[in-house]
């Protein structure tokens, strides 16, 4: 449920895709919220729903093939669904902004690293081209882009990865946007850069106060930037809570599958870092119960019917039948006992 007041609220979210094969149901009834200035990190598999969620809040689901069947996204009150495709091209990239995966393909290769930041705040703001290319210079150096001036006039080829992905974030941040969609934004770069860009990234939220979604995979850098966390499984929002509880109180069998397939740097022995066996549901039909059950260790009968999502804590809560109170503490996994 979603808290009122909160910067970003999704309600029962339902996107769907046209196919061949018939009709993949990619999100099905997701619901959360972003309070502003927080940083929300969404995870999970490949396929689980995460970068269609996303598009869908930018309203980027491209028909017919794609749809948003159902559902509400509130953004500072005002229902975006209920927006002209005019008034949500003005909300696109000063009001919400997006890091798309891959930095490479994120730019046109034909224009210059300046004019495309400077045509954003055009776009948006009623400024010269004059204006547009004083302020571009000042934010490729607040993202540390060094010699800002000489990067202005070069193109996207003849820039690192790093420094690329710099550019693309300059471009997310010159309106100074409420809310920025992050997916996937280190995927493609070493861990070096790695590093350097989520910091710039911390350091860019704390100072404009802006919130992040950040979709990932890799639960280190929820660790360090997230603090709540969605676990999206099957096109469903099945664990959701503040990172620590999610970390350390896993209470769903696929969260806690996640984290076990975590490499544990600072082990003393060596350790065989596990794997989740088996493939996810097929989404042309998805299973009328717990979509993680046929890989569930734990599985029971009852996991036949849908699993109620049950509140484990303040803001914490997982749809999974071992978290029902009538269950027997003895039938619980150990991890579930602690």
């Amino acid at each position: 449920m979603a808290e009122t007041g909160a910067l970003l609220d999704v309600k029962d979210l339902r996107v769907s895709f046209k196919t061949y094969g018939g009709r993949v149901r990619a999100v099905r009834d997701v619901s959360f919220h972003v309070d502003a200035g927080e940083c929300v990190a969404v995870v999970g598999e490949s396929g689980c729903g995460k970068s269609v969620t996303a598009k869908a809040i930018l309203r980027l689901i491209e028909g017919p093939q794609g749809s948003i069947d159902g559902g509400s996204i509130r953004f500072e009150g005002s229902d975006l669904m209920a927006l002209t495709e005019n008034q949500m091209q003005q909300v696109r990239g000063s009001r919400i902004s997006m890091i798309f995966q891959d930095p490479m393909t994120s730019l046109n290769p034909t224009m210059t690293i300046g004019k495309q930041i400077a045509e954003v705040m055009m776009k948006h703001q009623k400024i010269s081209r004059r204006e547009a290319q004083e302020k571009t210079v000042e934010y490729l150096k607040l993202v540390g882009i060094a010699n800002p001036l000489k990067r202005f006039r070069e193109y996207p080829d003849s820039l690192s990865g790093g420094m690329r992905q710099r550019v693309v974030i300059a471009i997310a941040m010159c309106m100074n946007p409420k809310l920025l969609i992050a997916d996937e934004p280190t995927t493609a770069l070493d861990v070096t850069i790695q590093a350097q860009i989520l910091e710039l990234m911390q350091s860019l939220q704390k100072s404009f106060g802006t919130a992040i979604v950040l979709i990932t995979h890799d639960l280190g850098v929820v660790a360090n930037m997230a603090r709540r966390v969605l676990v999206f499984y099957a096109g469903k929002i099945v664990e959701e809570g503040l990172a620590r509880d999610i970390f350390y109180r896993p209470g769903h069998p696929y969260t806690y599958a996640l984290l076990c397939s975590m490499p544990k740097l600072n082990s003393q022995e060596r350790e065989r870092v596990s794997s989740i066996e088996g493939a996810p549901p097929d989404l042309f039909a998805p299973p009328e119960g717990c979509s993680f059950a046929a890989r569930c260790p734990y599985a029971m009968a009852l996991c036949k019917a849908q699993p109620p999502e049950i509140a484990l804590g303040e803001g914490h809560k997982a749809a999974c039948w071992l978290n029902h109170p009538g269950m027997p503490f003895e039938q619980k996994p150990e991890w579930m006992r602690g």
